[in-house]
């Protein structure tokens, strides 16, 4: 059982991946024109492992049995070489708005799997948490904005696609980081990633090319290769390796607020008072959940 001081840093860790992760879309943007999406992939997970390979040879280097290791590496696979790409197949053939409302069946998706896989009993106050929640999440991103023409049915499939597999993928991590270092389990994790993204980034590279690489490309691979990749991902495993997954999944809600946030800061979006009652409900399922 978690008290309220194991289960707050791990509270802390969720919502600050999340937030580094509804940050990222700009960044993204302009080095996606550049750089194809599953080529930026690759980059990302490699200069991530990278990153906390180093910092993994300072502690005295690799520990983990071979079994830790296969284990850990097929959890990758699902998160980082299933899930990610579904994401980005979606994200192509749907739109923006339609990505935001249909990744955010995760924490939903993470109940299932985490009594399944983790025997975490689905009880009345998780199930309010995470309706509460939800509705904020409604609140903030509007799905008045979704278009659900057919036209868009594969890829509104691939982005469910992508939600169910990261659920999957956040439960994995709680079932096997227990009694094993986390920092090298999340290194194994994102190399597990690297077969399927290589592959498809050969095959982008060979078919539309790279553009033109500027220094500004080159912070923005470095950003989301070591803050959003290496410390986001890290952070996300942590929060699942010290709270119960229907607990830790709630923090992904942060991502659509700070997305939002960042928009009406640089962008000059408006904020509405549909999304300042989101982000209470949001915050208020957070609290529902982590109540003892």
């Amino acid at each position: 059982m978690h008290t309220k001081n194991t289960s707050l840093p791990g509270l802390i860790a969720g919502l600050v991946a999340a937030s580094i992760w509804g940050g990222m879309y700009v960044v993204s943007k302009v080095v996606l024109d550049v750089i194809p999406p599953f080529s930026l992939l690759a980059l990302r997970l490699v200069l991530g492992a990278a990153s906390l390979s180093a910092v993994i040879l300072l502690r005295g280097g690799f520990t983990l049995s071979k079994r830790d290791f296969w284990r850990t590496f097929g959890v990758g696979v699902v998160g980082y070489g299933i899930s990610l790409g579904f994401q980005f197949v979606g994200t192509k053939l749907s739109t923006a708005a339609n990505g935001s409302l249909v990744t955010s069946a995760t924490p939903a998706l993470v109940l299932p799997f985490a009594a399944m896989l983790l025997n975490e009993p689905i009880t009345l106050r998780r199930l309010a948490a995470i309706v509460v929640a939800s509705l904020g999440v409604l609140a903030v991103i509007d799905p008045r904005t979704a278009n659900l023409s057919s036209d868009l049915f594969w890829g509104n499939l691939s982005l469910l696609a992508a939600a169910l597999t990261w659920a999957l993928y956040s439960v994995l991590v709680r079932k096997v980081s227990q009694g094993i270092d986390l920092l090298q389990a999340s290194t194994i994790m994102l190399i597990g990633g690297l077969p399927t993204s290589l592959a498809f980034s050969v095959w982008e590279i060979q078919t539309s090319g790279i553009g033109t690489i500027t220094p500004g490309v080159i912070g923005g691979v470095l950003f989301l290769g070591i803050i959003s990749t290496a410390i986001a991902m890290f952070l996300w495993n942590y929060a699942f390796a010290k709270l119960p997954a229907a607990a830790a999944s709630l923090t992904f809600f942060a991502q659509p607020v700070v997305g939002t946030l960042l928009g009406w800061f640089f962008l000059g979006e408006q904020i509405t008072a549909l999304f300042m009652l989101g982000g209470l409900l949001i915050g208020l399922g957070i609290i529902i959940s982590n109540e003892k």
